[in-house]
């Protein structure tokens, strides 16, 4: 079906819708620019990624319209001195781009299933990580066109992955058999930790802005829960709010305490 774009504005009342845009096809991920707080791309089930300016109704800007398949994960790099996204898609590639410049700069290759999460690390500028239905993480390097280090990271699907935003050498990856397990890539042999309590497939996984242990998880089984793996009981609070099957969630760079959850159907706000 079409999706729609809803761009809120938080006050002391609450949410509010500020704008809306609709698009011929589902939208599966967002990503707002690093230099420009109007701007942010979309990328959706046509294939297709799109350029939105928030300050102007009609979009939107540019259409980027390169993958032969389903584009699931965008993300915007957050390191100064460039302005690149990345795309992931079920198309079993990864594509860079240049949101000034109308075309890709360069295909990635090298993942054996769909690619479900690209990720830019906070740190090193031009590198990236994707994970994949070939059950593999891997990391990338905008220099080079091959893989840099690949990672056995589940035997199931990985269905998100997240950068560490005080550790560069460290991520995390939440799959189809239920668990999270973090990685340090000096050496990727073993996960570092594992994470279990989800009872279904984990959807999206995030690391805290404010703690360096800290992360949040949600899932098919309708859940967000939360997480401090360096103590020896790392759950720390499980959130039953949604109805339906929790697809996204995303921390507060401001505030420590808020965390928007997204189900299959609406979002909600987490406090």
């Amino acid at each position: 079906g079409c999706g729609t774009l809803l761009i809120l504005d938080q006050n002391e009342s609450g949410l509010r819708l500020f704008r809306s845009f609709d698009w011929n096809d589902g939208l599966f991920d967002v990503t707002w620019s690093e230099n420009n707080e109007h701007v942010l791309v979309t990328c959706s089930g046509d294939g297709s990624l799109q350029l939105w300016d928030t300050a102007k109704p009609a979009g939107p800007l540019q259409v980027y319209k390169e993958h032969t398949q389903e584009v699931y994960s965008v993300d915007w790099s957050q390191t100064r001195g460039e302005q690149l996204v990345v795309s992931g898609s079920w198309d079993q590639t990864v594509k860079l781009w240049d949101p000034t410049v109308g075309r890709s700069l360069c295909t990635y290759r090298g993942h054996e299933s769909v690619i479900y999460s690209t990720i830019w690390s906070p740190h090193i500028p031009g590198c990236f990580a994707s994970a994949s239905g070939d059950q593999t993480l891997r990391i990338w390097d905008v220099k080079t066109t091959g893989v840099r280090v690949v990672i056995p990271a589940h035997q199931a699907e990985i269905l998100s992955c997240d950068w560490c935003k005080y550790n560069e050498n460290l991520l995390v990856t939440g799959a189809v058999d239920c668990s999270l397990r973090g990685w340090d890539l000096r050496n990727a042999r073993q996960p570092v930790f594992e994470l279990l309590g989800h009872t279904y497939a984990i959807r999206r996984v995030k690391f805290s802005p404010f703690h360096a242990s800290v992360l949040a998880s949600c899932s098919y089984d309708f859940t967000v829960r939360f997480w401090n793996f360096s103590k020896p009981d790392p759950l720390l609070e499980t959130v039953e709010h949604h109805t339906e099957f929790t697809c996204g969630l995303d921390l507060s760079l401001q505030s420590p305490t808020q965390v928007m959850g997204v189900t299959s159907w609406w979002f909600l706000l987490l406090i």
